[in-house]
């Protein structure tokens, strides 16, 4: 059986913590959901560690639902989250309605995040009540980095801080069942995941949330374009990789 919802909420309730990883592919998506990591987000974030881009922002749906189906036949436990790409869910509720369950049908997501806090309230709302699940995330949410100005820490002043504190239980009253916190300063996570009852998910935002999330390429060591700080680096395929072709080069020749 496939983890639900609950069981990721019942994590939280008996202070277990949650690890999450993403996945784009079959192979990646059968190794981390045999090892029983209980969470995997086909992330945006294949448009830069997959397809070479700068950044998330020309991901497109279609390029999402592409990665969800390869990693949807490969895990068949862990419950599969699918990244809503930039401008499908803002333009109007029928447009997010209509991308989220494409997500669902098409691409065999049992859940989706979209990024955002109040101003994206009343879409978590009709989704939820459409049956499908939310995940929120919140601070550095990467489709904004021209509004935000780069890959910043979020949350540092009190007047952003607030806000974060605010846009959290405006999300969890709006039916998401977790939010990803990503680049927020520790004690200001801390805080909200013990004051909210839905799980905290983080990533470069401290070690007293809920949970952890890395893209799987950063915590690999196979991506190198860009190696985020809060980002252990658990191996070092890319260079174990160049040694193997390196071999396999000279033995040809």
């Amino acid at each position: 059986m496939r983890i639900t919802i609950d069981e990721i909420k019942a994590m939280k309730q008996r202070k277990e913590k949650i690890p999450m990883l993403t996945a784009y592919d079959y192979v990646t998506a059968k190794i981390i959901d045999e090892v029983g990591v209980p969470l995997i987000l086909v992330g945006d974030s294949l448009g830069m560690v997959m397809l070479g881009y700068e950044s998330t922002i020309p991901v497109t749906m279609d390029d999402i639902i592409h990665h969800t189906k390869a990693v949807a036949r490969g895990a068949k436990k862990a419950l599969i989250v699918a990244d809503m790409p930039f401008m499908t869910y803002h333009i109007d509720i029928s447009d997010a309605l209509y991308n989220a369950a494409r997500l669902i049908q098409e691409g065999g997501a049992q859940a989706v995040k979209p990024e955002g806090g109040e101003d994206i309230a009343e879409v978590v709302r009709r989704l939820v009540d459409c049956g499908i699940p939310v995940m929120g995330h919140m601070g550095l949410t990467p489709q904004s980095m021209y509004q935000l100005g780069g890959f910043k820490v979020q949350g540092k002043t009190p007047e952003t801080a607030r806000k974060l504190f605010k846009d959290a239980q405006i999300l969890e009253q709006a039916g998401a069942f977790s939010i990803v916190f990503e680049c927020v300063p520790a004690p200001l996570s801390k805080l909200i995941a013990e004051t909210v009852s839905i799980p905290i998910i983080g990533i470069g935002a401290g070690p007293d949330c809920d949970g952890q999330v890395q893209v799987a390429h950063d915590m690999l060591g196979l991506y190198t374009d860009l190696v985020p700080k809060h980002a252990k680096q658990y191996a070092r395929l890319a260079e174990e990789i160049k040694n193997a072709v390196t071999d396999y080069v000279t033995e040809v020749k």
